[in-house]
């Protein structure tokens, strides 16, 4: 919770403010209940009209002004938690958009939105509502001890039940119940979005049944859970009307057994009704804060800075072996690469052979995407203009930065062709776009990010080889750094300074191109297989 706690400290002044306001209507709701009393107690006796003034006007006061009270809380309060709440997504949105790893779409999802409410629910709901009850406490039992110390003695010890017994016991009852239902919720967000985005998938197979009932299996689960916390909840309030009623009782009698006047007997019972409700609130803080737990857990881990080191001058991986699963084989078994600044490396394989998961390693071990990064498999294109997808690779692009960049991935012309150019909405994960084009606009947003080592996987996939030919040259040549080229095509590894050779996570050759074709192995029959072909397909072009 800590770096929650610290991201609302610019608003720290605005938080209590609230809290001082929430307190503030408490009392005005204890000290209305109070004087109301007092003032139809008396009333019954059929005094002059004036001994009753000063009480007619004080109960239209505090109405009034627990009124005012109630709404600048309210006012203060969410503005403060609602800024805080948009830092902290903003917050969670840029780790979710910068860590290596991914998440589950639903997960991350739920993330941004369900787990991040859970600080306004902190904010609002706990320690607001605590720090109100604390001070309605201290000046309740302050009242009462001036009528009553014996009864104020009783009354103290009736708050302390309702302010920290009652809560305990509620944490209690719901701690575990509590912590299952975050993860639950994630989960359940991930069905939908698998349910949604795969409908076609599953109908094809005919497993739309088994997944809606895994997916059902988990709503019933977590409906369960979510009874359990109400039927606790409810528990617990019954046991809270049992103390307030209890501590008024015992109050009322003990004042008059001190021989305190009737009418401020009545007083102080219903002025303990009122007070003790008040601190009630604290049960529904420490209901709140135990199911809070688990999702504001789940925050503070996108809000803990990473440990990081300084990116090195130049990647050097010696022996390095990636395992996706810890009793797996390895993806990754000892491979070593050097990459001095500007050096371009190739590395090809057959499929399976651990160039991505190369990439990736790469990726990981240089540390700032402006540092070594570039277009990673299945990059995504966002449902937004051509112009809005391209920012993402560099924010301040001019637009003739913009068609640089367009240029030398082929994708320029498409452009001027479009009636919105750079404004042309390319639909979700590039739908308005061929294969070829979102290729091209994705490498066009590579070339804008300008790394100190551009990383590329499979650039050229979905282009026919005279297209990939042009293309490859145009983002090789508006690479200004290294270049780490992943690639089932051959041709065009030429310009390079060494390819690698992958095959089941191993290095099995390098050299440069124009050793390995030379020399008998994988290299030199896929890149005899591969001219042999696109000389066929060029022949069958009309």
């Amino acid at each position: 919770m800590t770096p929650v706690l610290r991201l609302a400290r610019p608003y720290l002044g605005r938080l209590i403010g609230a809290g001082l306001l929430a307190a503030g209507t408490e009392i005005a709701g204890v000290a209305l209940m109070a004087t109301a009393t007092w003032l139809l107690m008396t009333a019954a006796g059929q005094p002059p009209i004036s001994a009753l003034t000063v009480a007619i006007v004080s109960v239209r006061a505090l109405a009034i002004g627990r009124g005012v009270l109630r709404y600048t809380e309210r006012l203060t309060g969410h503005d403060a938690v609602l800024r805080i709440v948009t830092d902290v997504r903003a917050r969670v949105f840029g780790t979710l958009a910068t860590r290596r790893e991914a998440a589950r779409s639903g997960d991350a999802l739920s993330r941004m939105v369900s787990d991040v409410d859970a600080v306004q629910d902190l904010l609002l709901r706990v320690l607001v509502p605590g720090a109100a009850a604390a001070m309605v406490a201290v000046v309740a039992v302050g009242g009462a001890s001036l009528i009553s110390p014996a009864a104020a003695t009783v009354f103290a010890v009736g708050l302390l039940v309702a302010g920290i017994g009652l809560p305990a016991a509620a944490t209690a009852l719901t701690r575990r119940t509590a912590e299952r239902v975050a993860p639950l919720r994630g989960a359940l967000a991930n069905d939908a979005i698998d349910l949604t985005h795969g409908a076609a998938d599953l109908a094809a197979y005919g497993a739309t049944g088994t997944a809606l009932a895994g997916a059902q299996r988990r709503a019933d689960e977590l409906a369960r859970l979510e009874r359990r916390l109400a039927t606790s909840g409810w528990a617990v309030d019954a046991a809270g009307v049992l103390v307030s009623g209890a501590t008024a009782g015992a109050v009322a009698a003990i004042a008059l057994r001190a021989g305190v006047d009737g009418v401020l007997v009545g007083v102080l019972a219903v002025g303990t009704l009122a007070a003790v409700e008040a601190c009630l609130a604290l049960v529904v803080a420490a209901r709140q804060w135990t199911e809070l737990r688990a999702p504001l857990a789940r925050v503070a881990t996108l809000l803990t800075p990473e440990a990081s080191s300084p990116p090195p001058s130049s990647l050097d991986l010696a022996d390095i072996t990636v395992r996706y699963r810890p009793e797996g084989p390895p993806a990754l078994d000892s491979v070593c690469v050097d990459l001095p600044p500007g050096r371009r490396l190739g590395v090809v394989g057959p499929s399976g052979a651990g160039k991505s998961t190369l990439l990736a390693a790469l990726a990981e071990w240089g540390g700032s995407p402006r540092k070594v990064g570039g277009l990673l498999a299945e990059a995504y294109v966002f449902h937004a203009t051509v112009r809005e997808n391209l920012h993402l690779g560099r924010p301040d692009a001019t637009d003739d930065d913009l068609a640089a960049a367009c240029a030398a991935a082929g994708l320029l012309d498409w452009v001027r062709e479009q009636p919105d150019g750079w404004d042309t909405v390319v639909g979700e994960d590039g739908a308005q776009l061929s294969g070829g084009q979102r290729q091209r606009l994705a490498l066009a947003r590579a070339v804008l990010l300008d790394p100190d080592v551009l990383l590329l996987d499979e650039p050229t996939e979905g282009l026919d080889p005279a297209a990939a030919d042009q293309v490859l040259a145009g983002v090789l040549g508006a690479a200004r750094g290294g270049v780490v080229l992943v690639t089932h095509r051959l041709r065009g590894l030429e310009g390079l300074d060494e390819v690698i050779v992958l095959d089941a996570g191993r290095v099995v050759t390098r050299g440069t191109h124009a050793e390995l074709v030379e020399a008998p192995g994988w290299y030199r029959d896929q890149w005899l297989a591969q001219e042999t072909a696109e000389r066929g397909y060029v022949a069958a072009s009309p």
